[in-house]
């Protein structure tokens, strides 16, 4: 899409915005945010898509959970986040990934069904993950006792940088075996 050359000082702005704020923000948000109609930051963002893109720039626009912000662009993203990952959820323990990663692509599963498929009791690795805010409560199971049922948060798209967990890499037959509740 061509851009309008009297849209460089919106897309400024709309550059402004996304530098500014912390999180993932949609078009609706930007356009109030901004002041301008959401055509307008649709083009904007277009233009921005188009700038980042450049071998010289070292972000890139990435939708993430729905929203609009600007990441490191990952080649570069390897060397820099030691420094600026995100200290809390950067350290999780294996156990506690193993987990996560069960629950991410398992969602919605029991903290019984986890257990079946680990063979170890997952109740720490749970309350870890709740408190960094990766995993909650998303409902009860019908079955007997209505035992609760976990899922990922926004937060884990947001640590993945995912826009959704449709974007999980896609498992092997042989980690999809894995995977798979002991009968």
């Amino acid at each position: 899409m061509k851009m309008d050359v009297n849209l460089e000082k919106e897309m400024g702005l709309v550059e402004a915005v996304l530098f500014l704020d912390s999180e993932p923000l949609t078009v609706e948000s930007i356009a109030r945010i901004a002041e301008l109609s959401e055509d307008v930051i649709e083009q904007c963002l277009d233009g921005l898509k188009e700038k980042y893109s450049q071998e010289s720039s070292g972000v890139e626009l990435s939708k993430i959970t729905g929203g609009w912000t600007l990441t490191p662009k990952k080649e570069f993203w390897e060397v820099l986040k030691e420094r600026y990952g995100n200290k809390n959820a950067g350290r999780l323990s294996r156990s506690a990934m193993e987990v996560l990663s069960i629950i991410a692509y398992k969602q919605p599963i029991t903290r019984a069904e986890i257990e079946a498929i680990r063979g170890v009791p997952p109740d720490n690795m749970i309350r870890i993950l709740q408190e960094r805010q990766l995993v909650k409560e998303v409902g009860r199971k019908d079955a007997p006792g209505r035992p609760c049922q976990f899922g990922t948060t926004k937060e884990f798209l947001k640590f993945f940088n995912l826009n959704s967990i449709a974007e999980l890499p896609a498992l092997d037959e042989k980690e999809s075996e894995r995977f798979e509740l002991a009968r």
